[in-house]
């Protein structure tokens, strides 16, 4: 695989040693390299970059304000980051930030290698995770039998003692299952599904309009509970501030 990389460092001969020492690096591509943190950050928001060679002590921006910035984004993948740096007191900052490696200069080719082999690991096992076949379904116990559920058609779940009714897209009626909502809660994926009240829970996928206190399913609207009032407004926020 290849793992795109981007170079930054204020001092011109440190960067142009770290340009050599990736494109040495087969399994590295050098896109670009720069002398300011605030021209990498523009470069970063606008071109795909999976890696980044990041020097610490930078003017107008240095590499741990940059490291903060790209944390702090939302609902953007950031590239993963080994720091460069003369000055070792940063190393505990460069794990706070889940920096990769952290190479104190001046090092060798053999470091640098070590490092670069580090980050190889970590996307060729994020990549491996991504190529894992999802469940998008469940058998759940309906009378005698096990149905086979497909989760893209569950609309919500409405929970009672000792049953639940698992609402159904196309379906008039509910499938009925002796099991309990909790056992439910833990069954289906949190990226998909949520609890908002102690007798529901919903599809993500199967919301039609939502409030800061209730959320329209189509069939019906439900109150959120106030013990799942802070999870659901982290959901929600970032439609309706």
């Amino acid at each position: 695989m290849n793992i795109r990389c981007i170079v930054v460092d204020d001092e011109p001969l440190a960067l142009e040693m770290v340009c050599k020492f990736v494109e040495k690096t087969a399994f590295l591509q050098l896109d670009a390299k720069f002398e300011s943190a605030l021209e990498a950050l523009a470069y970063i928001n606008s071109q795909q970059v999976d890696l980044l060679f990041l020097d610490i002590q930078m003017p107008d921006l240095t590499g741990m304000e940059l490291a903060r910035v790209l944390e702090g984004r939302k609902g953007t993948a950031s590239p993963k980051i080994i720091f460069t740096t003369a000055y070792n007191q940063f190393a505990i900052e460069g794990y706070k930030v889940d920096a990769l490696d952290y190479l104190l200069k001046p090092f060798s080719y053999e470091e640098f290698l070590t490092a670069s082999q580090k980050a190889l690991r970590h996307f060729e096992n994020s990549q491996a995770i991504e190529k894992e076949p999802v469940q998008d379904y469940i058998f759940l116990k309906v009378e005698y039998q096990l149905v086979k559920v497909k989760l893209k058609e569950i609309i919500l779940v409405e929970g009672y003692k000792d049953y639940v009714k698992v609402h159904l897209e196309g379906k008039s009626a509910p499938l009925l299952s002796l099991t309990t909502l909790k056992s439910m809660e833990e069954m289906l994926p949190d990226k998909q599904f949520m609890r908002v009240h102690r007798s529901y829970i919903i599809s993500l996928d199967h919301i039609q309009s939502i409030s800061k206190s209730t959320v329209n399913m189509g069939i019906i609207t439900i109150t959120v509970g106030e013990g799942y009032k802070e999870n659901f407004l982290q959901f929600i926020n970032k439609w309706i501030q």
